[in-house]
């Protein structure tokens, strides 16, 4: 159906049924099941086998000349969200939920927020995290950390910062490049010729004279815990106004 997607059930499965046939695959006994058959088959069989379908099969496929699949030696993969209408039921309303709680301005569907792991260069998803639409990214994102790899440079929008997210993920091995919002502090620990900088994110709860600690701490040459906080490389950039507006956007990875 993936393969044939502006076909509907039967057709779809007439194709099939013509590739069985030729490969003699096919009795001429059976007879090709109707779209409701389809349907009902489909309702019997749940989503399980299909997350288990997903699990096997979905995996990085970018070979070594996949253009924009790599940065030297690191696998390019980005993090991203999005929701999806879901059919309107009484069990999918329960389960996913609306956009809104205000009933004037719910979505006309029940939604489902996927979050999901891809590879540049074959956008290929290769982990994914499914649930309710008022579930947040950040705790979608979570399941997908098992599948970060020591050889990945995984990139995320600002919409994922957090300091134990990002904790979690730096233990993983991957190398990290994520955009953070700009009301988080980054003080400036050394200076690169690059124009970037090093700084230290913290624990959120950390006391201000603990966190002016650790950064004489690391000018000095010392280590932090991680638990505490984590000594990253900033770049910031600016993207010019280009329709006149008066806006110049800071970017900050």
């Amino acid at each position: 159906m993936c393969l044939f997607f502006d076909d509907d059930y039967e057709e779809v499965m007439r194709k099939l049924v013509g590739s069985l046939r030729s490969m003699g695959s096919w009795s001429d006994s059976w007879q090709v099941p109707s779209t409701s058959a389809i349907a009902q088959a489909r309702q019997r069989l749940g989503s399980e086998p299909m997350r288990e379908l997903f699990d096997r099969v979905a995996v990085p496929i970018a070979g070594y000349g996949t253009k924009g699949a790599w940065l030297r030696s690191r696998r390019l993969m980005a993090v991203d969200g999005f929701v999806l209408d879901v059919p309107k039921t009484d069990d999918n309303v329960e389960s996913f939920g609306r956009s809104h709680h205000d009933a004037a301005a719910a979505s006309a569907f029940p939604q489902v927020r996927v979050v999901g792991l891809g590879e540049c260069g074959s956008h290929a998803i290769v982990a994914a995290g499914v649930d309710g639409c008022r579930v947040s990214e950040q705790a979608l994102f979570e399941e997908l950390l098992d599948s970060f790899e020591p050889d990945m440079l995984v990139m995320a929008d600002r919409n994922f910062y957090g300091f134990p997210l990002w904790r979690e993920a730096v233990a993983t091995g991957a190398d990290l490049l994520w955009r953070t919002q700009s009301t988080l502090k980054l003080p400036v620990v050394t200076p690169l010729p690059d124009g970037s900088y090093l700084s230290i994110v913290f624990r959120p709860k950390l006391r201000d004279y603990h966190r002016a600690d650790l950064i004489e701490e690391i000018r000095a040459g010392g280590e932090t815990h991680p638990d505490q906080a984590i000594v990253v490389r900033v770049i910031e950039y600016e993207v010019p106004d280009r329709e006149g507006n008066g806006k110049h956007e800071v970017i900050r990875l």
